[in-house]
């Protein structure tokens, strides 16, 4: 009875030039876009502070009323 197939192993050395001939090919941002990308995930992140903030006041101020 034969078990499953043997895998081909990928041996580090190779492994490692393959990663490094993928990142070869990655379009990497330019400064500019960089501070953009930043500034846009900076900006989302506070406005997501804020609405979950909110929520959590009213809320909190929602149930002492309720249960005071």
């Amino acid at each position: 009875m034969a078990g499953p197939g043997k895998r081909d192993r990928t041996t580090p050395a190779l492994f490692l030039r393959q990663v490094i001939a993928e990142l070869r090919k990655v379009i990497w941002p330019t400064r500019r876009e960089l501070r953009t990308y930043t500034i846009v995930a900076l900006v989302f992140v506070l406005v997501m502070v804020v609405i979950v903030t909110s929520l959590d006041y009213a809320f909190t101020k929602l149930v002492f009323w309720a249960f005071g």
